[in-house]
Protein backbone atom coordinates (compact mmCIF):
# COMPACT_ATOMS: atom_id res chain seq x y z
CA UNK A 1 0.00 0.00 0.00
CA UNK A 2 1.36 3.42 -0.78
CA UNK A 3 0.76 7.15 -0.89
CA UNK A 4 1.88 9.09 -3.94
CA UNK A 5 2.74 12.72 -3.15
CA UNK A 6 1.36 15.23 -5.62
CA UNK A 7 1.58 18.97 -6.00
CA UNK A 8 -2.07 19.46 -6.84
CA UNK A 9 -5.09 17.71 -8.27
CA UNK A 10 -7.91 18.88 -10.45
CA UNK A 11 -11.09 17.15 -9.35
CA UNK A 12 -14.62 16.93 -10.77
CA UNK A 13 -15.72 20.11 -12.48
CA UNK A 14 -13.71 22.76 -10.69
CA UNK A 15 -10.06 23.19 -9.84
CA UNK A 16 -9.69 21.71 -6.37
CA UNK A 17 -6.20 22.62 -5.27
CA UNK A 18 -4.46 20.41 -2.76
CA UNK A 19 -1.58 21.47 -0.60
CA UNK A 20 1.95 20.40 -1.47
CA UNK A 21 1.73 17.64 1.14
CA UNK A 22 -1.49 16.09 -0.18
CA UNK A 23 -1.32 12.44 -1.14
CA UNK A 24 -3.36 10.06 -3.29
CA UNK A 25 -4.34 6.71 -1.80
CA UNK A 26 -5.59 4.04 -4.17
CA UNK A 27 -8.31 1.47 -3.46
CA UNK A 28 -8.29 -1.69 -5.57
CA UNK A 29 -8.77 -5.19 -4.10
CA UNK A 30 -7.02 -6.65 -7.16
CA UNK A 31 -3.85 -4.61 -6.60
CA UNK A 32 -1.72 -5.46 -3.56
CA UNK A 33 -0.16 -2.01 -3.69
CA UNK A 34 -3.54 -0.44 -2.92
CA UNK A 35 -6.00 -0.64 -0.06
CA UNK A 36 -8.58 -3.40 -0.36
CA UNK A 37 -11.46 -1.36 1.09
CA UNK A 38 -12.55 2.26 0.92
CA UNK A 39 -12.90 2.41 4.69
CA UNK A 40 -9.29 1.36 5.24
CA UNK A 41 -8.02 4.04 2.86
CA UNK A 42 -10.19 6.71 4.49
CA UNK A 43 -8.84 5.74 7.91
CA UNK A 44 -5.25 5.94 6.69
CA UNK A 45 -5.71 9.23 4.83
CA UNK A 46 -4.51 12.51 6.27
CA UNK A 47 -6.70 15.62 6.03
CA UNK A 48 -6.59 16.95 2.47
CA UNK A 49 -5.67 13.61 0.90
CA UNK A 50 -7.38 12.04 -2.10
CA UNK A 51 -8.81 8.53 -1.95
CA UNK A 52 -9.00 7.23 -5.53
CA UNK A 53 -11.27 4.18 -5.86
CA UNK A 54 -10.92 1.84 -8.82
CA UNK A 55 -13.91 0.23 -10.52
CA UNK A 56 -15.62 -2.53 -8.58
CA UNK A 57 -18.35 -3.20 -6.05
CA UNK A 58 -17.60 -2.32 -2.42
CA UNK A 59 -19.96 -3.67 0.29
CA UNK A 60 -19.31 -0.84 2.74
CA UNK A 61 -20.72 1.96 4.88
CA UNK A 62 -17.99 4.54 4.36
CA UNK A 63 -17.63 6.99 7.27
CA UNK A 64 -15.63 10.18 6.66
CA UNK A 65 -14.60 12.28 9.65
CA UNK A 66 -11.89 14.43 8.07
CA UNK A 67 -11.41 16.70 5.08
CA UNK A 68 -10.62 14.56 2.03
CA UNK A 69 -11.65 13.82 -1.54
CA UNK A 70 -13.32 10.47 -2.27
CA UNK A 71 -13.21 9.88 -6.02
CA UNK A 72 -14.56 6.84 -7.85
CA UNK A 73 -13.46 5.76 -11.31
CA UNK A 74 -16.95 6.63 -12.54
CA UNK A 75 -20.52 6.14 -11.36
CA UNK A 76 -21.15 3.44 -13.94
CA UNK A 77 -18.46 1.09 -12.64
CA UNK A 78 -17.68 2.10 -9.04
CA UNK A 79 -20.42 0.88 -6.71
CA UNK A 80 -20.86 1.20 -2.96
CA UNK A 81 -23.41 -1.49 -2.15
CA UNK A 82 -24.65 -0.74 1.38
CA UNK A 83 -27.12 -3.61 1.65
CA UNK A 84 -27.89 -4.16 5.35
CA UNK A 85 -25.86 -1.10 6.37
CA UNK A 86 -26.95 2.29 7.70
CA UNK A 87 -25.60 4.51 4.90
CA UNK A 88 -23.49 4.28 1.79
CA UNK A 89 -21.33 7.34 2.62
CA UNK A 90 -21.61 9.24 5.92
CA UNK A 91 -19.69 12.49 6.39
CA UNK A 92 -19.78 12.61 10.19
CA UNK A 93 -19.11 16.07 11.60
CA UNK A 94 -21.01 15.53 14.85
CA UNK A 95 -17.80 15.95 16.86
CA UNK A 96 -16.41 18.83 14.78
CA UNK A 97 -17.50 20.47 11.53
CA UNK A 98 -15.68 18.98 8.53
CA UNK A 99 -14.50 21.26 5.70
CA UNK A 100 -13.93 20.60 2.05
CA UNK A 101 -15.09 17.02 1.51
CA UNK A 102 -15.49 15.96 -2.15
CA UNK A 103 -17.54 12.89 -3.16
CA UNK A 104 -17.66 12.03 -6.85
CA UNK A 105 -17.93 9.14 -9.26
CA UNK A 106 -19.94 6.49 -7.37
CA UNK A 107 -23.14 4.55 -7.54
CA UNK A 108 -24.41 4.41 -3.95
CA UNK A 109 -27.22 1.93 -3.40
CA UNK A 110 -29.30 -0.20 -1.04
CA UNK A 111 -28.55 1.54 2.29
CA UNK A 112 -31.10 1.26 5.09
CA UNK A 113 -31.11 5.03 5.48
CA UNK A 114 -29.44 7.65 3.27
CA UNK A 115 -27.25 6.84 0.32
CA UNK A 116 -25.08 9.91 1.03
CA UNK A 117 -25.44 11.72 4.38
CA UNK A 118 -23.51 14.86 5.34
CA UNK A 119 -23.79 16.14 8.92
CA UNK A 120 -22.08 19.37 10.00
CA UNK A 121 -19.98 19.96 6.90
CA UNK A 122 -18.86 23.12 5.16
CA UNK A 123 -17.61 23.65 1.62
CA UNK A 124 -18.47 20.12 0.50
CA UNK A 125 -18.95 19.00 -3.09
CA UNK A 126 -21.14 16.02 -4.05
CA UNK A 127 -21.13 15.59 -7.81
CA UNK A 128 -21.43 13.01 -10.55
CA UNK A 129 -22.90 10.24 -8.42
CA UNK A 130 -25.82 7.88 -8.92
CA UNK A 131 -27.79 7.45 -5.69
CA UNK A 132 -30.43 4.74 -6.08
CA UNK A 133 -32.57 2.31 -4.12
CA UNK A 134 -31.67 3.60 -0.67
CA UNK A 135 -34.00 4.05 2.36
CA UNK A 136 -34.46 0.29 2.46
CA UNK A 137 -35.23 0.44 6.20
CA UNK A 138 -38.51 2.24 5.58
CA UNK A 139 -41.55 0.42 6.95
CA UNK A 140 -43.95 1.56 4.27
CA UNK A 141 -47.13 0.36 5.97
CA UNK A 142 -46.30 2.09 9.27
CA UNK A 143 -44.55 5.10 7.76
CA UNK A 144 -41.58 4.63 10.11
CA UNK A 145 -37.85 3.98 9.80
CA UNK A 146 -36.72 1.75 12.67
CA UNK A 147 -33.18 2.37 13.87
CA UNK A 148 -32.60 5.76 12.28
CA UNK A 149 -30.20 7.84 14.45
CA UNK A 150 -31.74 10.04 17.16
CA UNK A 151 -30.11 13.18 15.74
CA UNK A 152 -32.41 12.86 12.71
CA UNK A 153 -35.48 14.16 14.49
CA UNK A 154 -38.02 14.11 11.66
CA UNK A 155 -36.86 11.46 9.21
CA UNK A 156 -38.79 8.46 10.52
CA UNK A 157 -41.29 8.58 7.68
CA UNK A 158 -38.70 8.61 4.88
CA UNK A 159 -35.36 7.31 6.25
CA UNK A 160 -33.62 10.54 5.26
CA UNK A 161 -34.01 10.17 1.48
CA UNK A 162 -31.24 9.68 -1.12
CA UNK A 163 -28.83 12.57 -0.44
CA UNK A 164 -29.24 14.38 2.89
CA UNK A 165 -27.49 17.52 4.15
CA UNK A 166 -27.89 18.33 7.88
CA UNK A 167 -26.23 21.42 9.31
CA UNK A 168 -24.34 21.98 6.06
CA UNK A 169 -23.28 25.30 4.56
CA UNK A 170 -21.57 26.67 1.45
CA UNK A 171 -21.70 23.29 -0.27
CA UNK A 172 -22.65 22.06 -3.74
CA UNK A 173 -24.71 19.05 -4.83
CA UNK A 174 -24.44 18.95 -8.61
CA UNK A 175 -25.13 16.64 -11.56
CA UNK A 176 -26.17 13.61 -9.53
CA UNK A 177 -28.78 11.04 -10.58
CA UNK A 178 -31.04 10.45 -7.55
CA UNK A 179 -33.73 7.83 -8.19
CA UNK A 180 -35.86 5.16 -6.50
CA UNK A 181 -35.14 6.27 -2.94
CA UNK A 182 -38.04 7.22 -0.63
CA UNK A 183 -37.35 10.85 -1.55
CA UNK A 184 -34.62 12.61 -3.49
CA UNK A 185 -32.40 15.37 -2.05
CA UNK A 186 -33.07 16.71 1.45
CA UNK A 187 -31.65 19.71 3.35
CA UNK A 188 -32.48 20.02 7.07
CA UNK A 189 -31.21 21.65 10.25
CA UNK A 190 -31.34 19.21 13.20
CA UNK A 191 -27.68 19.70 14.19
CA UNK A 192 -27.05 23.22 12.89
CA UNK A 193 -28.18 25.76 10.29
CA UNK A 194 -28.09 24.82 6.61
CA UNK A 195 -27.38 27.83 4.42
CA UNK A 196 -25.69 29.04 1.23
CA UNK A 197 -25.87 25.60 -0.39
CA UNK A 198 -26.30 25.08 -4.13
CA UNK A 199 -28.37 22.18 -5.49
CA UNK A 200 -27.93 22.26 -9.25
CA UNK A 201 -28.13 20.18 -12.40
CA UNK A 202 -29.39 17.02 -10.71
CA UNK A 203 -31.86 14.50 -12.11
CA UNK A 204 -34.23 13.67 -9.25
CA UNK A 205 -36.84 11.20 -10.39
CA UNK A 206 -39.03 8.26 -9.40
CA UNK A 207 -38.64 8.71 -5.64
CA UNK A 208 -42.13 7.57 -4.62
CA UNK A 209 -42.75 8.61 -1.01
CA UNK A 210 -41.52 12.19 -0.69
CA UNK A 211 -40.55 15.31 -2.61
CA UNK A 212 -37.90 15.35 -5.28
CA UNK A 213 -35.96 18.14 -3.52
CA UNK A 214 -36.88 19.19 0.02
CA UNK A 215 -35.77 22.10 2.20
CA UNK A 216 -37.21 21.43 5.66
CA UNK A 217 -36.66 23.09 9.02
CA UNK A 218 -36.93 20.50 11.81
CA UNK A 219 -36.66 20.32 15.56
CA UNK A 220 -33.09 20.33 16.91
CA UNK A 221 -31.34 17.10 17.80
CA UNK A 222 -31.38 16.36 21.55
CA UNK A 223 -27.59 16.48 21.71
CA UNK A 224 -27.51 20.15 20.66
CA UNK A 225 -29.49 21.37 23.68
CA UNK A 226 -31.16 23.92 21.40
CA UNK A 227 -34.74 25.01 22.04
CA UNK A 228 -35.57 26.18 18.51
CA UNK A 229 -34.64 25.02 15.04
CA UNK A 230 -31.42 26.37 13.55
CA UNK A 231 -32.93 27.25 10.18
CA UNK A 232 -32.67 26.45 6.48
CA UNK A 233 -32.00 29.66 4.60
CA UNK A 234 -30.36 31.35 1.61
CA UNK A 235 -30.00 28.13 -0.37
CA UNK A 236 -30.32 27.94 -4.16
CA UNK A 237 -32.05 25.11 -6.05
CA UNK A 238 -31.35 25.63 -9.75
CA UNK A 239 -31.48 23.85 -13.11
CA UNK A 240 -32.62 20.51 -11.70
CA UNK A 241 -35.11 18.10 -13.23
CA UNK A 242 -37.60 16.90 -10.60
CA UNK A 243 -40.09 14.47 -12.06
CA UNK A 244 -42.35 11.63 -11.00
CA UNK A 245 -41.63 11.94 -7.27
CA UNK A 246 -44.02 11.59 -4.35
CA UNK A 247 -46.67 9.59 -6.18
CA UNK A 248 -47.30 6.89 -3.54
CA UNK A 249 -48.81 6.96 -0.05
CA UNK A 250 -48.16 6.87 2.86
CA UNK A 251 -46.07 9.94 2.23
CA UNK A 252 -46.33 11.57 -1.18
CA UNK A 253 -44.54 14.74 -2.17
CA UNK A 254 -44.15 17.51 -4.68
CA UNK A 255 -41.38 18.43 -7.05
CA UNK A 256 -39.66 20.91 -4.72
CA UNK A 257 -40.74 21.56 -1.13
CA UNK A 258 -40.00 24.39 1.34
CA UNK A 259 -41.22 23.57 4.85
CA UNK A 260 -41.28 25.43 8.18
CA UNK A 261 -43.92 23.19 9.71
CA UNK A 262 -44.32 24.26 13.34
CA UNK A 263 -43.49 27.06 15.83
CA UNK A 264 -39.86 28.12 15.94
CA UNK A 265 -38.91 26.79 12.51
CA UNK A 266 -37.21 28.90 9.83
CA UNK A 267 -37.07 28.35 6.07
CA UNK A 268 -36.39 31.69 4.41
CA UNK A 269 -34.53 33.49 1.66
CA UNK A 270 -34.20 30.42 -0.56
CA UNK A 271 -34.25 30.64 -4.36
CA UNK A 272 -35.91 28.02 -6.58
CA UNK A 273 -34.80 28.94 -10.11
CA UNK A 274 -34.74 27.42 -13.57
CA UNK A 275 -35.94 23.92 -12.70
CA UNK A 276 -38.01 21.49 -14.80
CA UNK A 277 -40.77 20.18 -12.50
CA UNK A 278 -43.33 17.66 -13.72
CA UNK A 279 -45.56 14.67 -12.90
CA UNK A 280 -45.05 14.81 -9.13
CA UNK A 281 -47.66 13.53 -6.67
CA UNK A 282 -48.25 16.92 -4.99
CA UNK A 283 -47.87 20.38 -6.59
CA UNK A 284 -44.73 21.26 -8.48
CA UNK A 285 -43.51 23.67 -5.78
CA UNK A 286 -44.96 23.54 -2.27
CA UNK A 287 -44.38 25.89 0.67
CA UNK A 288 -45.97 24.70 3.91
CA UNK A 289 -46.44 25.68 7.53
CA UNK A 290 -48.95 23.67 9.57
CA UNK A 291 -48.94 25.18 13.06
CA UNK A 292 -48.61 28.65 14.56
CA UNK A 293 -48.49 29.92 18.11
CA UNK A 294 -45.45 29.89 20.37
CA UNK A 295 -42.11 30.95 18.86
CA UNK A 296 -42.44 32.72 15.53
CA UNK A 297 -42.28 30.86 12.24
CA UNK A 298 -40.19 32.33 9.43
CA UNK A 299 -41.36 31.19 5.98
CA UNK A 300 -40.61 34.55 4.38
CA UNK A 301 -38.61 35.99 1.48
CA UNK A 302 -38.38 32.88 -0.68
CA UNK A 303 -38.21 33.22 -4.47
CA UNK A 304 -39.66 30.88 -7.12
CA UNK A 305 -38.35 32.10 -10.46
CA UNK A 306 -38.03 30.86 -14.02
CA UNK A 307 -39.24 27.29 -13.56
CA UNK A 308 -41.19 25.16 -16.04
CA UNK A 309 -43.97 23.40 -14.13
CA UNK A 310 -46.38 20.91 -15.65
CA UNK A 311 -48.77 18.05 -14.83
CA UNK A 312 -48.25 17.78 -11.09
CA UNK A 313 -50.81 16.70 -8.48
CA UNK A 314 -53.18 18.39 -6.06
CA UNK A 315 -52.13 19.17 -2.51
CA UNK A 316 -53.82 17.29 0.32
CA UNK A 317 -54.92 17.38 3.96
CA UNK A 318 -54.89 20.86 5.56
CA UNK A 319 -53.03 22.29 2.53
CA UNK A 320 -55.51 20.84 0.01
CA UNK A 321 -55.90 22.56 -3.35
CA UNK A 322 -58.93 22.32 -5.65
CA UNK A 323 -57.05 20.24 -8.21
CA UNK A 324 -53.63 19.55 -9.73
CA UNK A 325 -51.55 22.62 -8.95
CA UNK A 326 -48.34 24.24 -10.14
CA UNK A 327 -47.38 26.15 -6.98
CA UNK A 328 -49.07 26.01 -3.56
CA UNK A 329 -48.20 28.27 -0.63
CA UNK A 330 -50.03 27.27 2.55
CA UNK A 331 -49.46 28.59 6.06
CA UNK A 332 -51.30 29.10 9.33
CA UNK A 333 -49.07 32.13 10.07
CA UNK A 334 -48.32 35.24 8.00
CA UNK A 335 -46.03 34.87 4.98
CA UNK A 336 -44.36 37.92 3.47
CA UNK A 337 -41.72 38.78 0.92
CA UNK A 338 -42.39 35.85 -1.40
CA UNK A 339 -41.65 36.47 -5.09
CA UNK A 340 -43.04 34.19 -7.83
CA UNK A 341 -41.88 35.33 -11.25
CA UNK A 342 -41.09 34.21 -14.81
CA UNK A 343 -42.45 30.68 -14.36
CA UNK A 344 -44.17 28.81 -17.19
CA UNK A 345 -47.03 26.68 -15.84
CA UNK A 346 -48.84 24.23 -18.09
CA UNK A 347 -51.57 21.61 -17.85
CA UNK A 348 -52.50 22.19 -14.22
CA UNK A 349 -56.05 22.76 -12.94
CA UNK A 350 -54.77 25.64 -10.81
CA UNK A 351 -51.50 27.34 -11.59
CA UNK A 352 -50.92 29.18 -8.30
CA UNK A 353 -52.61 28.83 -4.90
CA UNK A 354 -52.06 31.18 -1.94
CA UNK A 355 -53.61 30.25 1.39
CA UNK A 356 -52.34 32.33 4.32
CA UNK A 357 -54.18 34.32 7.01
CA UNK A 358 -52.22 37.52 6.35
CA UNK A 359 -49.26 38.43 4.21
CA UNK A 360 -48.51 38.95 0.57
CA UNK A 361 -46.93 37.52 -2.53
CA UNK A 362 -45.51 39.33 -5.56
CA UNK A 363 -46.60 37.31 -8.62
CA UNK A 364 -45.36 38.81 -11.90
CA UNK A 365 -44.20 37.89 -15.42
CA UNK A 366 -45.51 34.33 -15.21
CA UNK A 367 -47.08 32.47 -18.11
CA UNK A 368 -50.37 30.80 -17.11
CA UNK A 369 -50.73 28.69 -20.23
CA UNK A 370 -54.23 27.26 -19.76
CA UNK A 371 -57.82 28.41 -19.54
CA UNK A 372 -58.04 27.02 -16.01
CA UNK A 373 -57.57 29.01 -12.80
CA UNK A 374 -54.37 31.00 -12.94
CA UNK A 375 -54.54 32.31 -9.37
CA UNK A 376 -56.64 30.98 -6.51
CA UNK A 377 -56.45 32.93 -3.25
CA UNK A 378 -57.93 30.59 -0.65
CA UNK A 379 -56.92 32.73 2.33
CA UNK A 380 -57.11 36.38 3.31
CA UNK A 381 -53.61 37.41 2.27
CA UNK A 382 -52.90 39.62 -0.74
CA UNK A 383 -51.77 38.50 -4.19
CA UNK A 384 -50.24 41.19 -6.40
CA UNK A 385 -50.60 39.40 -9.75
CA UNK A 386 -50.01 42.19 -12.23
CA UNK A 387 -48.09 41.69 -15.49
CA UNK A 388 -48.80 37.99 -16.04
CA UNK A 389 -49.86 36.17 -19.22
CA UNK A 390 -53.31 34.58 -18.90
CA UNK A 391 -53.29 32.60 -22.14
CA UNK A 392 -54.95 35.42 -24.09
CA UNK A 393 -54.56 39.10 -24.84
CA UNK A 394 -57.70 40.18 -22.98
CA UNK A 395 -56.47 39.33 -19.48
CA UNK A 396 -58.02 37.07 -16.83
CA UNK A 397 -61.68 36.21 -16.37
CA UNK A 398 -62.65 36.70 -19.98
CA UNK A 399 -63.70 34.07 -22.51
CA UNK A 400 -60.81 31.78 -23.47
CA UNK A 401 -58.53 33.19 -20.79
CA UNK A 402 -57.28 32.00 -17.45
CA UNK A 403 -59.28 32.94 -14.39
CA UNK A 404 -58.85 34.09 -10.82
CA UNK A 405 -60.63 32.85 -7.74
CA UNK A 406 -60.91 34.40 -4.30
CA UNK A 407 -60.50 37.97 -3.12
CA UNK A 408 -57.51 40.30 -2.75
CA UNK A 409 -56.07 39.42 -6.16
CA UNK A 410 -54.83 42.34 -8.24
CA UNK A 411 -54.30 41.45 -11.93
CA UNK A 412 -54.26 44.67 -13.99
CA UNK A 413 -52.35 45.40 -16.05
CA UNK A 414 -51.83 41.99 -17.63
CA UNK A 415 -49.30 40.95 -20.25
CA UNK A 416 -50.61 40.87 -23.81
CA UNK A 417 -48.22 38.12 -24.92
CA UNK A 418 -46.28 35.35 -23.14
CA UNK A 419 -43.35 36.56 -21.14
Amino acid sequence: MFKQTIGYAILVTAAFCQSATAATLCVDPKNSACFATIGAAVTAAAPGDIVQVQAGTYPEDVVIAKSLSLIGADAGTTVINATGKANGIFVNGLASTIPGVVISGFTVQNANFEGILLVNATGATVTGNKVVNNDQGLNIAAGTCPGIPVFETSEGEDCGEGIHLIGVDNSTVARNDVEYNSGGILITDETGPSFHNLITGNLVANNPYDCGITLASHGPAPSTGAALSFGVYNNTVSQNTSTNNGYLVPGAGGGIGIYAPFPGTRNSGNVIVGNQISYNGLPGVVMHNHAGGGPAVNLNDNMIVGNVITRNGADTEDAATPGPTGINIYSTVPVTGTVVSQNSINQESVDFVFNVPTGNVELHLNDFNDTAIGVDNLGTGTVNATQNWWNCTAGPNTFGCGATSGSNVKTAPALTRPF
